[in-house]
This record gives structure tokens, C-alpha cells and sequence, in this order.
């Protein structure tokens, strides 16, 4: 089997380190792995598969003779060294949103549009975390009836916004256990016992960058340019793993049976809806694996052809690194 020279941009963050995981997990086919950082971690010893690598800073000739760049770095970052990694020759799995709305781009979630992936011009996007979750989730119901419009309302976890969020949380509740006062510096807002309906700056009529990501992003993923979405985004004090609450509207009525059988079968996916006996998709059960547990599939009171589910999945793995890995393991089938 062919082995391939990878880099991770971005490799000290919470995304890269998983990357480091994951690729060990799913026994991707590496000759070599360069690290990429800023000059404050270059020069850091990471131990992987058995050996040490040396964290190196990221420049324009970092990227000569590699074959994947993996990118877990901020959107400035991405496209400062994106014109570098295509004239270097190698492919750009970027996980930030520098080039998700790039026509010329593919936006891509391995189980619903993997043949985007090959009209990429040295770039492919890696999706929004609750995005990739939610198409995951509902791309299958596609073949019981054309879907016109999906209503969102995620409920996401603190680590979703970087190694900060956790930290915060804990330092929060452990303060007021000991009747003190904290500062939040992550969030706007305490998070502990709390929800915050804002993740993002605003961006269009009220919603927010996050809410317009899964608007628009959802569209290009599953090629439909006229889906009506509407989108509302939440923090809560969940550590991993986003949560979502999902109402389908259908071209033709779509029964829970049928819904369930499909998703039963649908890649990516696990099926837990036993309501009776308290099963149903949570963050503590879909943490640390790559899996989108689908439940409390049930008709859509207001909509004779709606439906409401209830979808979680790991935001670190599934919504950001293992995706991007799977959609590197799709430029390299067939050689």
C-alpha cells in the first residue's frame, strides 16, 4: 500500500491532537508526520505512534513534498498558508470556515456528497461541526421524500469553543460551590447553570455566524440551493458533544417507521429511539467515538408532512476531525 507524507496545521490545538488520535485509530497510511504550529509551540516534543516529533513552526516551505495537509488552524491562519500548500502540490482538508462558501471549494461530509471531493483544485472544506451532525443525521431521509425546509435549534458543548471552554466551565462551578465570584473569558456569560442563545457575532436579520453556517452550508453539502433553513444556535454546560433538535418538512408525508427503518441503515449513523425505555441520543453517550445517534423520531404536530428528531454526536471527532480524516482516506482510494 501506497504511504503518504501528512502535515497537521494547527497540531497543538485541541483539533489537531485528535487528528494525531484518529489517524493512528483508523491506521492511515503515513510515511511521514510533520506537525505544524505557531513559533510558540515549534520546538515542542509530541510522542505518536512510538516516536517522538518534533513540533515545527508553520511556513510557506513546510508544505514541499507533502501529499495531505490537514488543517485544524483558525481561518487566518488557513488562508495564509493556503496558496502555499496548493503550489506545493498537496491537497488541503482545511477544518476552519476560510473556504466553505468558495464555490470553486468542496464542502464535504463523506457519507452524503463524497464524490464532491473529487472536483477539488487542491482545497476541500471540512463542514461546521453542527452542521456535519445534523446532514449526517437527516441526509437519508432523503430518499422517502424531497425535504423543503429544516428548522434547527443546536444545543452545543463548551469544548466547541476550543480547551478554554471546559476550563471555564469547571473553574466557574467550583466558584460559586465556594461562593465566589468568577470573571467569564471565554464566554460572554457564566456558563455554569447557564444557556447562552448567541454563539457567533450577528451576521444576517439576528442570526448569527454559527446560525448561518448551518443555513447555508447545509445547502451546498446536499445540493439544495433553494432548502428554506432557519437556524437557532445555544452554548450549554455540556462539556463534549453537540445536540440538536430537528424539524423536517417533506414534499409527502414521511411516517416514523419509515424514518426509522432508513436511519437504521444510514451510514454514519445509530439509530437509539426507545423513548419507553429512556434511549435516546446524549452528549455522555456519543462522546469520544465518530458515530451521529438519531432519536425521538416523531410526527411534526404543526405539518402534516414534518417530522421532529433529536440528533448528538461528537463535535471534536465526528463534527471536526475524523472528518476531515475520512475525506483525506477519500483522496487516496483507488492508489
Amino acid at each position: 500500500m501506497k504511504k503518504y507524507k501528512v502535515a497537521i496545521l494547527g497540531a497543538s490545538g485541541a483539533v489537531g491532537k485528535e487528528m494525531m488520535k484518529i489517524l493512528i485509530e483508523r491506521d492511515f497510511p503515513i510515511s511521514e508526520l510533520h506537525l505544524l504550529a505557531s513559533a510558540r509551540s515549534a520546538g515542542k516534543v509530541v510522542q505518536w505512534r512510538g516516536e517522538d516529533i518534533v513540533i515545527e513552526e508553520a511556513c510557506d516551505s513546510a508544505f514541499e513534498g507533502i501529499d495531505i495537509v490537514l488543517g485544524a488552524a483558525e481561518n487566518d491562519i488557513a488562508e495564509r498558508f493556503a496558496p502555499a500548500i496548493v503550489k506545493a502540490g498537496a491537497v488541503f482538508v482545511d477544518n476552519s470556515s476560510a473556504f466553505r462558501l468558495n464555490p470553486d471549494v468542496p464542502l464535504v461530509i463523506p457519507e452524503v456528497n463524497s464524490e464532491d471531493a473529487k472536483k477539488h483544485h487542491g482545497i476541500i472544506s471540512n463542514p461546521n461541526c453542527s452542521t456535519i451532525i445534523t446532514i449526517t443525521a437527516v441526509n437519508s431521509l432523503r430518499k422517502l421524500s424531497p425535504i423543503k425546509s429544516m428548522i434547527a435549534s443546536t444545543y452545543q458543548a463548551v469544548s466547541g469553543a476550543g480547551a478554554g471552554g471546559p476550563i471555564e466551565l469547571m473553574s466557574e462551578v467550583d466558584a460559586l460551590r465556594e461562593g465566589k465570584s468568577y470573571t467569564p473569558k471565554v464566554f460572554a456569560h457564566q456558563i455554569a447553570f447557564n444557556v447562552i442563545p448567541q454563539i457567533g457575532g450577528e451576521q444576517f436579520s439576528g442570526f448569527t455566524s454559527e446560525e448561518m453556517k448551518m443555513q447555508n452550508e447545509g445547502r451546498r453539502i446536499m445540493h439544495l440551493p433553494d432548502l428554506k433553513v432557519s437556524c437557532t444556535c445555544a452554548r450549554v454546560p455540556v462539556v463534549r458533544s453537540h445536540s440538536i433538535s430537528v424539524t423536517l418538512r417533506f414534499k409527502d408525508k414521511v411516517t416514523v417507521d419509515e424514518a426509522r427503518e432508513v436511519i437504521a441503515g444510514a451510514p454514519g449513523v445509530k439509530l437509539v429511539d426507545e423513548l419507553d425505555r429512556l434511549k435516546y441520543p446524549m452528549p455522555l453517550l456519543t462522546t469520544d467515538q465518530d458515530l451521529v445517534y438519531v432519536g425521538r423520531i416523531r410526527p411534526d404536530l404543526t405539518d402534516d408532512n414534518g417530522l421532529c428528531l433529536w440528533c448528538c454526536g461528537d463535535q471534536v471527532r465526528k463534527g471536526a476531525a475524523t472528518n476531515c480524516i475520512q475525506i483525506a482516506e477519500l483522496l487516496i482510494e483507488n492508489q
